[in-house]
């Protein structure tokens, strides 16, 4: 706006008379057009916000179980005619509690070995007769190396019917899983930062199209494509931030909701499958800040972009 007054003052020495004022910017602050961009740029920070949550949520739960899996491993011993199996089980137990870096070890009963199985064979089954294997729960100390060669090799040489299991093969595809819903993520974010651009875009062009007549007659007087610029850049960060606050606050709202009834659910059976698969079902301050720098982000590009579309038609008209 700097340029404006001075642009006048230039009228007013030519035409002899008191210079004139503007009554209103160059690009209507409400206009149909205007609410309709604040509404399709609420709508993409909504779902970037909601997918920014989401890969937090996804990621803090991939990595709390990844920690607790390493901190764990199992040895399943299998019955085996000719050799007792409660004598099996002690053993061991006795080789794996000897094992440096091993803090405890819980073998299970039969009775709770059998009860792995109901949820695939239901309740009130006689076990007695299958080959049911028995499960040993090894936790490891937090510093405990995880190198067991000496441990598996004992196994195989006292209790040949033992199988240890570090969970490698279990860490390394939640690993998987949790890279893939990251990298979904960042696309979901990337397809909505393009979609942001598009729009801006074809209502810069459409806000330029519908003042054509006030641009001629600025550049008539002398004012420069930077000027222009500059004031269509200033609209359409206004309009960014608008419509990044409403959706990204939409966005904070549910995630805010969403933590109070896990909290309100805790303890149930729906609250512990909830808090097992997304922990406590709050992205914490880290996500709620992430989610203000993605609404910041969303201004800055509609500004930058409406920018570069203002300087970019009016170089080629000229």
């Amino acid at each position: 706006m700097s340029e404006l007054p001075e642009i006048f003052d230039r009228i007013a020495r030519r035409t002899g008379g008191p210079a004139p004022r503007p009554e209103a910017p160059i690009v209507p602050k409400t206009s149909i057009a205007g609410s309709a961009l604040v509404a399709v740029v609420a709508i993409m920070a909504f779902l970037g916000a909601l997918t920014t949550g989401a890969v937090l949520l996804v990621a803090g739960s991939a990595n709390e179980w990844q920690s607790d899996v390493a901190r764990e491993m199992t040895i399943q011993v299998r019955p085996q005619t000719g050799r007792d199996i409660e004598a099996d089980v002690a053993k061991a137990a006795e080789l794996a509690r000897a094992t440096p870096g091993v803090a405890e070890v819980r073998p299970y009963t039969k009775a709770e070995s059998a009860r792995l199985l109901e949820p695939w064979l239901g309740t009130g089954l006689t076990l007695d007769e299958l080959p049911v294997p028995r499960v040993i729960i090894v936790r490891l100390q937090s510093s405990a190396p995880q190198d067991f060669d000496a441990l598996r090799a004992s196994l195989t040489r006292d209790v040949p019917n033992a199988r240890l299991d570090d969970h490698r093969g279990w860490i390394s595809r939640m690993r998987t899983m949790a890279g893939t819903a990251i990298a979904i993520g960042i696309a979901i974010l990337l397809i909505v930062l393009a979609a942001t651009v598009l729009t801006v875009s074809f209502a810069t062009r459409g806000a330029m199209a519908a003042n054509q007549n006030t641009i001629e007659v600025l550049h008539f007087i002398g004012a420069t494509d930077g000027y222009i610029a500059e004031q269509f850049q200033r609209h359409f960060l206004t309009l960014g931030f608008k419509g990044g606050g409403i959706g990204g606050g939409a966005a904070v709202l549910i995630f805010v909701i969403a933590g109070f009834i896990g909290d309100r659910i805790v303890g149930t059976a729906t609250g512990d499958e909830v808090s097992a698969l997304f922990g406590s079902f709050s992205i914490g301050f880290f996500g709620y800040v992430a989610i203000a720098v993605q609404i910041a982000l969303i201004a800055a590009i509609t500004a930058g972009t409406s920018r570069r579309v203002v300087t970019h038609t009016l170089s080629m008209v000229a």
